[in-house]
């Protein structure tokens, strides 16, 4: 119970002004259509499905912000009415008035039309009409994957170091994610910081509740002898939890940050990527360095990896378990939430975000090898790149579904994952 009022404590900072603006986690084509900062109102847009099968319209409003709910995830037509922007204003490249765009599973995603004065329009020899190649695709959804492999391994390097020290298997780890996110949007949003100090402090706070979580709640159930698969029990009941209190308090719609929605993109050879994914990308690889060379050359770190191997003979050395197991929490928390904060920047932030991605955690650390902070690194980019990748061949509702049956295959030839060691039992 002092567990749950940590986490409360947390969350009353995000009631402070009321409950926020309406969140959807429905899939959408969103945009805002301006010209050098100044709205353009009145403007069509339409999707339609990759076959030509309508989807939906909408008019851009006074502030030039216009959006289309989508039937579910996969690949989609957007189109301008060019007859419909106002007589001083053209598209840069009149053949780019349709974009084929993916749209990922609850992802809101934005279209991007660049205008110009009247006769300054420039001819693009028609390459943004034309449908892109396998090999461009590929390389697009690599790109795709990698993003959302790096992701899924800042928090399933939490997850397994948890699972290493104490043999915890926490299906609340989600909810750590979605806390991280909201603590931020809090910051962000109601408060009124810029998006980075906002997530500086959820980074903190998370890491705070991460301790608390194991001072308090996690640690009191091990000294008491609570067994392993009670343990396991109580944290679907703690997510359960949670997730439920988000609801009860943000509802169930979305919203994304204030900063670093509609950006334009780069185009790097065949992959268009915008600049806050290319810092996300940076920020996550910086960190699980930065990690990874914490286990291997810190004091701590080496005293987490022997906590991990034998928990016993590490007590019997001098070592203190019990502190080395909270800091291996507040590590763990903490880079749960700005794994959360990075997802919530692809998409907008929901409720159950974090229990939405919390499978492909744990594919992601069985698939590198169960208590192996580096085998849960390898195995989440392998499940991150394949999920895009295998859109190439499955409809997109089916790729998460693709990564599970990898994950089997490779347990049917290597049962201990990829970097994991065999054990013998018996």
């Amino acid at each position: 119970m002092i567990a749950f009022t940590a986490f409360l404590g947390g969350l009353i900072f995000l009631l402070a002004s009321g409950t926020p603006a309406a969140w959807a986690e429905d899939e959408s084509l969103r945009g805002t259509l301006q010209y050098q900062g100044r709205p353009v109102d009145g403007v069509k847009i339409s999707v339609a499905s990759e076959d030509g099968q309508p989807i939906g319209e909408a008019t851009t409003a006074a502030d030039g912000k216009w959006e289309i709910p989508l039937p579910g995830p996969g690949t989609y037509k957007v189109t301008i009415d060019q007859s419909t922007l106002p007589p001083d204003l053209e598209l840069r490249f009149k053949d780019r008035a349709t974009l084929t765009l993916s749209v990922s599973e609850d992802q809101q995603r934005t279209a991007l039309f660049a205008l110009v004065p009247k006769g300054e329009a420039a001819d693009s020899g028609g390459q943004a009409a034309a449908e892109p190649s396998m090999w461009q695709r590929a390389a697009q959804l690599a790109f795709e994957g990698l993003n959302l492999g790096l992701i899924i391994a800042l928090a399933a390097m939490g997850l397994s170091l948890i699972f290493g020290t104490t043999g915890l298997t926490n299906f609340a780890h989600g909810e750590l994610l979605t806390l991280g996110a909201l603590i931020a949007y809090f910051f962000n949003v109601t408060v009124g910081l810029h998006l980075i100090p906002a997530a500086i402090i959820a980074v903190i706070l998370g890491g705070v509740l991460g301790y608390a979580q194991d001072r308090f709640f996690w640690g009191r159930l091990r000294k008491r002898g609570t067994s392993l698969i009670a343990m396991m029990i109580i944290s679907i009941g703690l997510a359960l939890f949670l997730r439920n209190l988000f609801l009860f308090l943000f509802g169930g719609e979305g919203a994304p940050y204030a900063d670093y929605n509609a950006q334009q993109g780069i185009q790097i050879g065949p992959i268009s990527a915008t600049p806050k994914n290319l810092w996300a990308m940076a920020i996550e690889i910086t960190v699980l360095v930065i990690v990874a060379l914490a286990l291997l050359k810190t004091r701590t770190g080496k005293a987490a990896r022997a906590v991990a191997d034998n928990p016993a003979l590490a007590a019997s050395s001098g070592i203190n378990v019990d502190r080395v197991i909270r800091t291996i929490w507040t590590v763990g928390g903490a880079v749960a939430a700005l794994a959360g904060i990075m997802l919530g920047l692809s998409q907008n932030l929901n409720y159950q975000m974090g229990f939405h991605i919390l499978l492909l955690i744990f594919a992601g650390v069985t698939l590198g090898g169960l208590g192996t902070a580096f085998g849960a690194l390898v195995g989440s980019l392998v499940v991150g790149l394949f999920i895009q990748l295998s859109t190439l061949w499955v409809p997109t509702e089916l790729k998460t579904v693709g990564a599970l049956l990898v994950l089997i295959l490779v347990m049917l030839f290597r049962p201990q994952g990829i970097l994991g060691r065999r054990e013998r039992i018996g």
